[in-house]
């Protein structure tokens, strides 16, 4: 008998297909542009949102938006980077849920501009509502720095609970920071309360 008679066929993961719009009542999530990378650099260029961001370096420029933006757009990616984008469709910020070592991690900032108005709870909620049509079974990972309790506070509105703390690289501080981290399980999405 050979090896290969042995082996056991590589399963691919299941995937959720081509990141969709969605709407919502206030706002819209698309897929990113090229031409969204001046927004993206203006956001992120603010110190107290890459902080809470372990993979974004400071200080962030254009260039550093286009380095992101070009296999982002390019549609040969399983992840789900969404714009969040008002009536305007100017771009206020990103939700992605993105395939990272096996499993699928939800990420999001929003520009300070637009904080404590709902946007950020509306657009995760929305996403994860539209991923787990698709992918019904599969649990949606994700975490948050200790010191970042708004974070926290919406994704355990959303039904995320904590699976264990630890300790990540933040570029933009450029140091450890200690980090909690969450998970959503098939089902558990709780409805978002509209206010």
């Amino acid at each position: 008998m050979s090896t290969s008679a042995l082996q056991r066929p590589e399963t691919k993961p299941m995937m959720p297909g081509p990141a969709p719009v969605i709407s919502t009542a206030r706002l819209t999530l698309r897929p990113h542009r090229l031409s969204d990378a001046p927004a993206i650099a203006e956001s992120l260029s603010d110190f107290a949102i890459t902080r809470m961001l372990s993979r974004v370096p400071a200080p962030y420029d254009r260039q550093d938006a286009l380095d992101w933006l070009i296999p982002v757009t390019s549609g040969t990616l399983p992840d789900w980077p969404l714009a969040i984008t008002g009536a305007d469709d100017v771009h206020i910020g990103n939700v992605s849920i993105e395939l990272r070592h096996g499993r699928w991690h939800l990420g999001y900032w929003l520009n300070r501009y637009y904080w404590r108005r709902g946007y950020m709870s509306e657009a995760v909620a929305a996403i994860i509502e539209r991923f787990s049509r698709r992918m019904p079974e599969t649990p949606v990972h994700s975490g948050v720095f200790a010191d970042n309790p708004a974070s926290l506070r919406l994704q355990e509105k959303l039904g995320f609970r904590m699976t264990g703390c630890g300790e990540i690289y933040c570029f933009a501080r450029n140091t450890m920071v200690s980090h909690i981290e969450t998970v959503l399980q098939p089902g558990a999405l709780q409805p978002r309360k509209v206010a």
